[in-house]
């Protein structure tokens, strides 16, 4: 459940005020970090529709990753910052945790599932930078738009 928002949740591409959002950590707040970027992303595209319909998804998807990650991995409270710049569209996500993230092997058939997250977010994104606090963490990505 969201906690705290900034900017009302929602994108203006008058004052190109960012998208800032907190949750509670909650597992349905992977569906509520989704809804928000979709919020965000329909405003977006109104002034600076993306130059592929696929962007969009690309940037629900890594959204969804990056916060099923900071529930499942770090305790408490994340945030979700989005904000459209130069050269696309900058996503971070803050969590308690201090550990930076690192790929997990990754055995399709085996049944235990996951791995691949961490793949699929530097498959997708242009950057990817972590920020390691004294308090937590953030994942800075930068995605094409």
């Amino acid at each position: 459940m969201a906690t705290e928002s900034h900017g009302g949740g929602k994108a203006s591409s008058e004052d190109n005020q960012d998208w800032e959002v907190r949750f509670d950590g909650g597992f349905g707040d992977v569906t509520g970090a989704r809804l928000g970027a979709e919020e965000f992303l329909t405003a977006l595209a109104r002034s600076s529709p993306p130059a592929t319909p696929e962007y969009r998804d690309d940037i629900l998807l890594v959204v969804s990753e990056l916060a099923a990650n900071a529930i499942q991995y770090a305790p408490g409270p994340f945030g979700v910052t989005m904000r459209k710049g130069y050269d696309g569209v900058h996503v971070t996500v803050s969590d308690t945790s201090t550990t930076a993230p690192a790929p997990r092997p990754f055995h399709p058939g085996k049944g235990g599932g996951g791995g691949i997250g961490w793949y699929l977010i530097h498959t997708l994104c242009d950057q990817v930078n972590v920020v390691v606090r004294e308090d937590g963490k953030d994942v800075h990505v930068v995605l094409p738009w």
